[in-house]
């Protein structure tokens, strides 16, 4: 005979309580990691990456992360994207190239090549995210104006 439980009708059954009054989909707190991004895995990629996490010094969830991130941050998603970067960083360089040999000028002093050098790596080391901003607040209007539509 097999035993089965059996459930009076008094007793209701326990339903979680939310944790968030908000809908469901809406962050309560912008920094906090809310979403799961899910893959499969062979077991020997499994091995490989757990491997190289370990090496690291990180939880594997860590690593994944760091690397996912690191390669979405590094490779522009489209080459439009790609094109804004080196105008925006072409910009930069010349606005401040211009800026500093006149000041230098000013003071009867010639640029230094390790200043000509400094606003070139500060050129490339900004310029796919002031590309990835300047195409978002372009951007923000047409997707304010598709959410307002039926």
């Amino acid at each position: 005979m097999r035993n089965k439980a059996v459930f009076p009708r008094s007793i209701r059954p326990i339903q979680a309580a939310p944790q968030s009054n908000l809908p469901f989909g809406k962050e309560a707190k912008p920094g906090f990691r809310t979403k799961i991004a899910a893959t499969r895995l062979t077991p020997e990629e499994l091995c490989e990456i757990e491997t190289a996490a370990e090496g690291a010094g990180q939880a594997l969830s860590e690593w994944l992360r760091a690397a996912a991130l690191q390669a979405a941050r590094k490779r522009p998603a489209d080459p439009a994207e790609l094109v804004l970067a080196e105008v925006w960083a072409l910009r930069y360089a010349l606005l401040n190239l211009f800026h500093s040999g006149a000041q230098a000028a000013s003071k009867g002093r010639q640029m230094l090549p390790d200043s000509i050098l400094k606003i070139r790596d500060e050129a490339d080391a900004r310029k796919l995210q002031q590309a990835r901003k300047l195409l978002s607040d372009f951007l923000a209007p047409q997707r304010m104006e598709r959410g307002r539509k039926p």
